[in-house]
């Protein structure tokens, strides 16, 4: 079993910049962040997985170059670091992990998610 709690969403300006944390109980091989905004369907952000070498981020093309994904194995937590924000990018943000997905960017792939936290991103 994983349990998952995501923080440090908050209001920010335009360009700039926030840090999400995932924190996980339990072991997880692929971590992946997604958004929702009101009124629209889940959106996939990024994800990264360990492919037995080395962790492999993965990107949607909206937060390409803007959004970072990282690990911190030794305290098991997951990151999301997000530069130059957009007005675009408000949204409530939830990280999901599975042991193995075939479609990380497909929500319905993972089987944990976290509460998710709320991101607003002021013009």
């Amino acid at each position: 079993q994983v349990q998952l709690v995501e923080s440090g969403g908050g209001l920010v300006q335009a360009g700039g910049s926030l840090r999400l944390s995932c924190a996980a109980s339990g072991r997880t091989y692929v971590m992946g962040w997604f958004r929702q905004a009101p009124g629209k369907e889940r959106e996939f952000v990024g994800a990264i997985a360990w492919s037995g070498i080395t962790w492999n981020p993965l990107y949607a093309d909206s937060v390409k170059g803007r959004f970072t994904i990282s690990r911190d194995n030794a305290k098991n937590m997951g990151y999301l670091q997000m530069d130059n924000l957009k007005p675009e990018d408000t949204a409530v943000y939830s990280c999901a992990a599975a042991s193995r997905v075939g479609a990380p960017t497909a929500p319905y792939e993972y089987n944990y998610w976290g509460q998710g936290t709320q991101v607003t991103v002021s013009s």
